[in-house]
């Protein structure tokens, strides 16, 4: 399976048509149809379901799709690697991000090191502390910062100085804004808008055996979109403070749990981790500030 191929084979994923991917790929739309016939054999799966106008990928098409972006992800990593070894005057670093006020630290020590290094370039992917560490995991991030206790079976870390208070976002008109913080038996009763990791992770925590008996009526992993459900009605979100707009324009307020619920940062790499030259830097950076 060569990476031209699979190239090949994702533009035209992207596109929807083979005509038209061949005329972005810049070779014949014969010479296309004949390279994904030959994929297809030599995987011995139909990856499309060709129509009159357009093509869509079968299931096994879906699933060489998310290989194949990880599989140039990470040749395009290793290229940029191998170029950062001649010298360091900058660079590609790739880290993984849970949502937190927090990463304001991660982003002076980065323009810290870009007032240094101008080329230096920072890509972020943003997700729950699952995603991150699975990307971490195969390879396809540098580092990651996450929002649970880290696993030292597999990962090195530096705890950021930072933790993020849990509280509620609700609408202004609600009653509840009307208290200064928010207490258990409050929520008892209320739709509520979770955090999928902070059911398992954080919520035990402070509801205790209530958790289970909780009305939750959805569920999250990053906050703009949960806000807009309270926004319209939907429920009271359990969340970090300072991830949803609930400043004074806003129709949203944030009342903070009491007793206070905190959630503590940490900056982790794999073990035994082999750096190229910019993200060494970023870590000695990390680890002196």
């Amino acid at each position: 399976m060569e990476l031209r191929v699979l190239r090949y084979f994702l533009e035209v994923a992207r596109e929807g048509n083979i005509t038209h991917a061949a005329k972005r790929l810049h070779i014949s739309q014969p010479t296309l149809s004949k390279q994904l016939k030959d994929l297809e054999k030599e995987l011995g799966k139909k990856l499309f379901l060709r129509g009159n106008y357009n093509v869509r990928l079968t299931d096994e098409g879906m699933l060489l799709r998310k290989r194949s972006e990880d599989i140039l992800d990470m040749v395009g990593k290793t290229e940029e690697e191998f170029k950062a070894l001649s010298g360091i005057t900058g660079g590609d670093v790739r880290i993984g991000c849970a949502e937190s006020d927090g990463i304001k630290h991660l982003a002076r020590r980065v323009k810290s090191l870009q007032e240094r290094y101008p080329r230096f370039r920072l890509h972020l992917y943003s997700g729950n502390t699952e995603d991150v560490e699975e990307r971490l995991d195969r390879g396809l991030l540098d580092f990651a910062v996450i929002a649970q206790e880290v696993d030292l079976s597999k990962y090195n870390y530096l705890k950021l100085p930072a933790a993020d208070i849990w509280g509620v976002v609700m609408r202004k008109d609600s009653p509840l804004a009307k208290k200064e913080a928010v207490r258990m038996k409050d929520l008892l009763n209320l739709p509520l808008i979770c955090s999928r990791q902070g059911i398992t992770e954080d919520y035990p925590k402070w509801f205790g055996e209530k958790v289970d008996t909780l009305n939750i009526v959805a569920t999250f992993n990053l906050s703009y979109n949960a806000g807009i459900l309270v926004r319209e009605g939907m429920g009271y979100l359990i969340t970090f403070d300072k991830l949803v707009n609930t400043e004074a324009d806003s129709e949203l307020c944030f009342r903070p749990l009491v007793p206070v619920l905190e959630t503590k940062l940490y900056f982790i790499w794999k073990k035994y981790q082999v750096f190229t030259p910019v993200a060494e830097l970023l870590l000695n950076e990390m680890k002196t500030h």
